[in-house]
């Protein structure tokens, strides 16, 4: 649910190398399902990944990651429509505007990785923000440093938000540390965004899915 690929300024992995690490861990028994490349302030219209998805089995989605002055969101179901009215490059944007803007669009913005020190969302609803919008959170996050991951759990149960899981991989082999359990099935953006509207899901963590359970 979060990953980048080297199209964002900070990543040194391709999707080929995550797709094939993918296999490696389905080797040692892990159910990895899909991933999504939610690239650092922008959206690859031009990318596409079908050939490589079909050829290692994978779903491969595309979302977005975009800097807020309340903190990072990701961004699922991205639009032309959306990308016109919001600019994604603009990193003093308005969350609140941006989670309206997408739910106009039929998608679906949320904070990631609320937890971190300086940045999440926890700092800014202490700093007497409200955020009347927000119903899901990344409450799972692979890059989370000590604390990060604990301070996000505590948002969840004090503001009763439900969580997803995301690996926020840069490096190879970080891709799929945290997931997201869905029920639903999923084959494209705008399903992610219906089984994330459905509030059917769970963050998990790699070690948690032995199993056939479907995650991303």
């Amino acid at each position: 649910m979060h990953s980048h690929s080297v199209s964002s300024d900070d990543s040194r992995a391709t999707v080929e190398q995550y797709v094939k690490w993918i296999q490696v861990l389905r080797k040692r028994g892990h159910t990895v399902d899909g991933i999504v490349l939610t690239e650092h302030r922008k959206f690859d219209f031009d990318k596409d990944y079908s050939d490589l998805a079909a050829q290692y089995d994978l779903l491969v989605l595309k979302g977005s990651e975009l800097d807020t002055r309340y903190g990072h969101f990701l961004v699922y179901g991205v639009t032309e429509a959306l990308t016109q009215e919001i600019d994604f490059g603009d990193v003093r944007m308005d969350a609140r505007a941006l989670m309206q803007a997408a739910r106009r669009h039929d998608a679906i913005a949320l904070p990631a990785h609320p937890g971190r020190f300086g940045i999440g969302l926890t700092d800014y609803i202490d700093q007497g923000e409200s955020f009347d919008d927000v119903e899901i959170v990344e409450r799972f996050n692979g890059g989370s440093r000590p604390g990060e991951n604990e301070r996000a759990d505590e948002l969840c149960d004090s503001h009763n938000l439900l969580g997803i899981g995301g690996s926020d991989a840069h490096l190879t082999s970080h891709i799929a540390t945290c997931m997201t359990d869905f029920k639903a099935s999923i084959r494209k953006e705008n399903d992610l965004v219906e089984a994330l509207l459905s509030k059917e899901f769970q963050a998990i963590w790699l070690k948690d899915v032995l199993t056939g359970d479907a995650s991303t």
